[in-house]
């Protein structure tokens, strides 16, 4: 293989994914091209043996030195595996392939049964599952689908609903006094904290110069939280408890909530951040990855900066060149605009994401983050409070 010309080595990687691993044996190889190997993991996972995991759920198998892609010699996951596909298959044969999917690991009768649907108990794995075939649901087990995501979300809803609550509403009655004084609204911590000069030990008497009063919630101007989420494969996890967490922004008071699916292109769904079932359904998995864009976007939608607290959600694995990536997150940061990036959201959150390129962005004034969604809440009631 070493002696072969370029086109002969293209040639014999052709025939190695045409006749299978058992090539190998004759020295018929894939010739060590990335792009070949990315396609033998691909094929490998549709007809090997012990490949991935049929339901997505895993979520293993990000490789720590992965460029963009998948690289050869892990085990994939459907959604890593509905990236690659995208990436790497045109439309038509995506198409054929995603139904071979369907057909090969099991999933078939889940998908166009709905009684054995029903039987399975709705877990946030079947709904991986769910979302990543949805364009393959029939009609009768597509309204199934929907009631099985919404239940699952409701779960999830009221599972972080109450710490989140606390965490932010309790921040936004404590990040600005009034001079109006009104004694229901009375900071004690603070008006001693501030007194504690005028304490006489004589007497054992705490002074009072000044008294110090939360304003009126409904007199301050809103915090604005704007929630951006990658539609990467890699990101469906996090997808899920972004969008359970900006439905429940969307219902606390002094907080304007916007909500956006980025790739290469944005889909705002602000007009659906209630409706956490309808942003889910949105999602369209694969494809490139433009953060820079989707940073450009926020920032447009930013009217005062040092109220508003942008919440990326990406694997920070940029289609475009970095640099425009660290320029456009210092200059938000610059602006006053708090921002904050998570790698992964949820409960058993696994830290697989572009480590080299968030380190950067925190020098530049983006936190970085890989947390449950109470932890996130927690951060954001820090900033609020200043």
């Amino acid at each position: 293989m070493s002696q072969a010309s370029p086109n002969d080595r293209h040639t014999l990687a052709r025939w190695r994914l045409v006749l299978g691993k058992q090539a190998e044996a004759q020295g018929i190889t894939c010739a060590d091209d990335h792009t070949y190997q990315r396609i033998e993991s691909i094929i490998g996972f549709l007809f090997g043996e012990g490949q991935g995991d049929p339901t997505g759920a895993s979520g293993r198998g990000r490789s720590k030195d992965r460029q963009g892609g998948l690289g050869g010699g892990h085990p994939l996951t459907v959604p890593e595996w509905v990236d690659a596909v995208a990436e790497l298959f045109p439309h038509q044969a995506k198409e054929v392939m995603e139904k071979e999917l369907v057909s090969r690991r099991g999933i078939r009768e889940l998908l166009d049964q709905p009684k054995l649907l029903e039987k399975i108990e709705p877990n946030i794995d079947l709904v991986k599952t769910l979302l990543t075939h949805k364009d393959l649901l029939n009609p009768k087990t597509r309204v199934l689908a929907r009631k099985i995501i919404d239940q699952v979300v409701q779960q999830l809803k009221e599972k972080m609903k109450l710490q989140v609550e606390t965490a932010i509403t309790g921040a936004i009655r404590r990040d600005r006094h009034s001079p109006r004084k009104v004694y229901r609204n009375l900071d004690l911590k603070t008006t001693i904290r501030r007194n504690l000069k005028n304490y006489d030990h004589q007497s054992g008497k705490l002074f009072i110069d000044r008294a110090y009063y939360f304003a009126a919630e409904r007199k301050k101007r809103p915090w604005h939280i704007i929630v951006a989420v990658d539609q990467s494969g890699s990101m469906l996890d996090s997808a899920i408890f972004s969008a359970v967490m900006a439905s429940i922004f969307a219902e606390l008071p002094s907080i304007r909530t916007s909500l956006f699916l980025f790739d290469t292109d944005i889909a705002d769904l602000s007009d659906q951040v209630g409706q956490p079932v309808d942003v889910l359904l949105s999602v369209q998995l694969g494809g490139g990855t433009d953060i820079t864009r989707a940073l450009q976007y926020a920032h447009g939608l930013v009217r005062e900066p040092a109220r508003s607290i942008v919440v990326l959600i990406t694997d920070f694995y940029e289609g475009r060149n970095e640099r425009d990536l660290i320029h456009q997150t210092r200059q938000m940061a610059e602006s006053g605009i708090r921002m904050i990036g998570l790698g992964a959201l949820g409960y058993n959150a696994r830290p697989e994401y572009n480590r080299q390129t968030a380190r950067k962005l925190r020098k530049v004034g983006m936190d970085i983050l890989v947390c449950t969604p109470e932890k996130l809440a927690e951060c954001m009631g820090e900033i609020i409070r200043g």
